[in-house]
């Protein structure tokens, strides 16, 4: 539902009454994570832009206006971009906390219940994104704690010749999680068992995918590199 309000006045209105309930110390919380969210949208939510938004966008954009998304659009854009805020944003640009990537999730679910009372999302754009902020203030602190495991792990990898390797023993690309066992993940395309450690092993969930380097010598499989790990939303 359209509005004359911007992003802009909308985020400023929501930290503005959150702040009338809000510790300080939990105010200074949502006043990160929703400035990380209108960096995010700044950024990247005009890829969503049909041909006649984004001409308004380009237009701002190009006259110096690097805040033309928040500044152009209302409201009802935000939801639409929450999945890329928490599923990308916050796990590839920012690499906070796990405190923080928790607040994410926390905040962005309080924002989509505001925005419904202020009559600029229905109940099922509000539903949908409360239950993504749910699963997301659950899984990114898990998610990049895992991913901290598994750099551990890299660091103990012995040293190998890559030139010994043989064919599809070295790979280096982002891996969908596809099987978990105790002290064990597999990924999608058969490559698997990678041995972890059973703390690993139950952070990890099926579907998430991990930047990652991976050797097999001896038939074992070993971390060498890896980046970050993805939860989906």
């Amino acid at each position: 539902m359209e509005t004359n309000t911007t992003i802009d006045q909308a985020l400023d209105a929501f930290i503005e009454d959150q702040r009338r309930r809000l510790s300080d110390r939990t105010m200074r919380k949502y006043e990160d994570v929703v400035g990380l969210l209108r960096d995010s949208l700044n950024g990247y939510a005009y890829e969503s832009l049909d041909k006649t938004d984004a001409k308004r966008f380009d237009k701002a954009y190009q006259a110096g206006d690097e805040e033309a998304f928040c500044h152009l659009f209302g409201p009802e854009h935000i939801l639409d971009h929450l999945g890329e805020f928490l599923g990308y944003f916050m796990v590839r640009k920012v690499m906070g906390s796990q405190e923080l990537l928790r607040s994410a999730g926390t905040v962005t679910k309080k924002l989509a219940t505001w925005l419904y009372e202020q009559g600029y999302v229905s109940d099922d754009e509000r539903e949908i994104a409360v239950d993504r902020g749910t699963e997301a203030a659950r899984d990114l602190p898990r998610a990049e704690r895992l991913a901290s495991l598994l750099y551990d792990q890299s660091r103990a990898t012995p040293n190998f010749d890559p030139g010994a390797l043989g064919k599809g023993d070295l790979v280096e690309d982002y891996l969908m999680i596809d099987r978990i066992e105790p002290g064990a993940l597999y990924f999608a395309g058969g490559i698997g068992p990678l041995r972890v450690s059973e703390q690993a092993s139950a952070l990890a969930e099926v579907g998430w995918g991990v930047n990652v380097t991976l050797a097999r010598t001896s038939g074992a499989w070993f971390v060498v590199e890896v980046g970050n790990v993805y939860s989906m939303y």
